[in-house]
């Protein structure tokens, strides 16, 4: 893709990843990111909903400078250690406090649960005896200040601590607001009990939406104070559980893996710690049991469940030779393993990476929120000492104005802005993961909503990269059967992409295979040799030609027709007699047109690329559907002209996506506005790619187009409530229309919206 984060413009040689404590609202992450943007070297993104701060800095910066900076700011960071996929620790592979949201998060969470319960408890009759005059009673109101003392101490005390330390670094944060806010309405109420009015026996105290005036002595806000701060643990409460929820796969896709492995050592089975495998080791897995490691079968068969990590339901059979995945579950048979990745390099962790990166990005729409965020505290103060002056001014009443100040501070509180673009991405980027959909970044997300015309590799993207067995025509008198079986025990004994797709189509229709008495391979005209005594010949119909024997006119007719249909025709004889012709193509994905149809449906228009001929591209067009009138079929393109065809596009305004898997293709996917990399291709299509397809199925191209579409619908839906909401309700607030308790709920409320908003992407299919 052609863009890129704001702070990949500066060359930095060293990235960390920064786990931040102490981080209360967005505006915190913003002066957290601010101050550690303004260090030489130095660029950082911090996200809120993850807690962690990604910093790219030059060789003279130490990580302890970068730490020492944000405790300056007033909170607390510690490098992120990275760890070991599928430790042998208990219960989660991993020590808890390396999990993502494990350990202290829990502990925290745990905290506040009891902070909210107790402040629930408490506030509970406080508010209904303000709100319900019938049940006040003569000194009702020395009840509630004794039950609402200790909810605005005690419960509102992180919010206390957090804008003290604010304060102390000369900053305002939501935590401000509400520190103020509550410490107001309570200090109001202290001294009209204890001074005023309000203390009197007799007292009774009506309950109004808005601002209502009354005498300043006999008012008291401890409904106010107590409501409000147990309306926003409650929504901070609900913000903490749905944020785990929204790193639930991530936390899923880390602990997928095997705890410990039988490593093979001088024969024997030995079970190790998976960390203490090494590349080249061997393993056995079992029937039922999670494969340790990446590596490659040399021993034995089985069906392997990979749906965890591809998405894909239907379990995959492997034999020797072939490669498998660490975290994946064998099903059946017994199989030994030679480990070829382990620890960060296997493809769990490597997705697990891409996943944390993307979350840990920030989209553009975000970095706009973050920006309001880092000034709406100030401009709120200041707009509360102006409503607090105006009323004064316009009414004289004390105890309207203090109402209608208190109530803009509470409603202003910008969390949901902060919480808007990092929660639908948790969500999203992590019901990707869970599909076989790797998002690489925020930013792609803007390109797929932009995309209009997708570019297809046909090779390992399109079909399936291996030559299979299309056609058997057979002679006269000559069953297809016997055809079969000759020809394909001849080409059982070479190595011939050409030879295994006949050798493997001979199986499959003819059954088991003699073997060839004797057998030669013609250098560039095919095979000869002797099978069941008959003297056999496969290949071109010039090694046919160099016997003496033509093919007659059906056989010649079934070659030009398969040609035709750009397959490759491979002529056979044997005993001085042409006996047939098999016709031998790559393999169309059975997924493949299905997939042309469900991009059609997102507005896309699909283009084959390919380095074939045109006689096949256009074949392909055909099987796939795209020979509709406007298609565009790009053939005979070189590896290095796939960034010209590209570019070309480009150019006639289009804006690009590219679907690939091969070395060749990584340059084109990295100059698309979008690249795709099907995971079963080559790490270099992979890095290069913005989206990366576990799954080899083209359908998954259409579903992560829409997935980020979802994904980036959710964002642009949560940030327009969010600043509807805060544009909306600070002139309601200043003009007394909301008493500071209500505010207070839409404020919590107004967070807890954004991530149950985001959360609906989890049912994404």
């Amino acid at each position: 893709m052609t863009s890129t984060a704001p702070e990949a413009t500066v060359a930095h040689s060293n990235q960390v990843e920064l786990s931040i404590g102490g981080m209360t609202c967005a505006s915190c992450a913003a002066r957290i990111e601010k101050k550690l943007n303004r260090m030489d070297g130095v660029a950082a993104t911090v996200n809120f909903a993850t807690e962690k701060a990604r910093v790219s800095y030059a060789d003279g910066v130490a990580v302890g400078d970068l730490v020492a900076t944000v405790e300056r700011t007033g909170y607390s960071a510690e490098p992120k250690k990275e760890p070991e996929p599928a430790a042998p620790e208990p219960e989660s592979g991993r020590p808890a406090e390396e999990q993502p949201g494990a350990g202290k998060g829990d502990e925290e969470t745990a905290a506040l649960r009891q902070r909210l319960l107790v402040s629930l408890t408490l506030s509970v009759p406080v508010v209904l005896l303000a709100m319900v005059p019938a049940l006040q009673f003569d000194n009702w109101q020395w009840l509630s200040l004794t039950l609402a003392a200790p909810v605005v101490v005690w419960g509102a005390l992180p919010f206390h601590r957090a804008a003290w330390t604010n304060a102390r670094h000369g900053a305002a944060t939501m935590d401000t607001l509400v520190s103020i806010g509550t410490l107001a309405a309570l200090g109001w109420s202290l001294w009209a009990l204890f001074f005023g009015d309000a203390g009197m026996a007799g007292m009774r105290h009506g309950f109004d939406f808005t601002v209502s005036r009354t005498s300043g002595s006999s008012a008291i806000y401890l409904e106010a104070a107590a409501g409000v701060t147990t309306f926003i643990l409650v929504g901070r409460y609900l913000e903490a559980k749905s944020k785990r929820k929204a790193g639930a796969a991530l936390r899923a896709l880390l602990e997928l893996g095997a705890r410990d492995v039988a490593v093979l050592r001088n024969g024997r089975e030995e079970r190790v710690p998976v960390s203490r495998l090494a590349v080249g080791d061997r393993f056995v897995v079992r029937p039922g049991e999670t494969i340790a490691t990446d590596g490659t079968v040399v021993e034995g068969g089985s069906a392997v469940d990979a749906s965890m990590l591809t998405g894909e339901s239907v379990p995959v059979d492997v034999g020797v030779g072939d490669a498998v995945t660490g975290a994946t579950v064998n099903t059946s048979g017994r199989l030994v393993v030679e480990a070829t990745r382990v620890g960060s390099d296997t493809q769990l962790a490597r997705m697990a990476r891409l996943v944390e990166d993307a979350q840990n990005g920030k989209a553009a729409v975000q970095r706009l929120a973050d920006r309001i965020s880092g000034v709406f505290v100030p401009v709120v103060l200041v707009i509360a000492v102006g409503t607090l002056a105006g009323w004064l001014l316009a009414t004289g009443d004390a105890t309207a104005a203090f109402t209608a100040a208190v109530a803009v501070l509470i409603i202003a509180c910008p969390c949901a802005l902060g919480l808007a673009t990092p929660t639908a991405l948790m969500v999203g980027t992590g019901r990707g993961a869970q599909l076989g959909i790797l998002i690489k970044g925020p930013e792609v997300l803007e390109s797929t909503r932009r995309v209009d015309t997708v570019v297809l590799d046909k090779t390992g993207t399109v079909t399936t990269g291996r030559m299979g067995l299309h056609d058997v025509v057979a002679a006269p008198g000559v069953s297809e059967r016997e055809l079969l079986r000759l020809a394909g025990a001849l080409e059982h004994a070479s190595e011939h992409p050409i030879a295994r797709a006949i050798a493997d189509g001979a199986i499959a229709q003819a059954g088991s295979l003699p073997v060839p008495e004797s057998f030669e391979n013609v250098a560039g005209l095919g095979v000869q040799g002797v099978v069941d005594g008959h003297a056999v010949l496969v290949g071109r119909e010039k090694l046919l030609a160099e016997w003496s024997i033509e093919l007659p006119a059906e056989l010649a007719a079934a070659k030009t027709a398969a040609e035709a249909e750009g397959r490759t025709a491979v002529a056979v004889a044997w005993d001085g007699a042409a006996r047939g012709v098999l016709a031998v193509a790559d393999t169309v994905k059975e997924s493949s047109a299905e997939a042309i149809v469900r991009l059609r449906a997102l507005g896309l228009s699909p283009v084959l690329l390919t380095g074939d001929n045109r006689t096949v591209a256009e074949s392909v067009a055909r099987e796939v559907g795209m020979d509709a009138p406007g298609d565009q079929i790009f053939a005979e393109v070189l590896p290095q002209d796939k960034v010209d065809v590209v570019k070309r596009l480009q150019g006639e305004g289009r804006t690009v996506a590219m679907v690939g898997d091969g070395v060749n293709d990584a340059a084109a996917l990295a100059t698309a506005d979008l690249g795709l990399a099907m995971g079963t291709g080559t790490d270099a299509a992979i890095e290069a790619g913005d989206l990366t397809l576990v799954r080899g199925d083209l359908r998954v191209a259409a579903d992560a187009i829409r997935l980020s579409r979802r994904t980036l619908a959710t964002i642009k839906g949560n940030l327009f409530w969010a600043f509807g909401y805060n544009v909306a309700a600070l002139p309601l607030a200043a003009a007394g229309l909301l008493n500071p308790m209500i505010a207070g709920a839409a404020m919590a409320f107004s967070s807890v919206f954004v991530v149950t908003n985001s959360l609906r992407l989890r049912s994404f299919t």
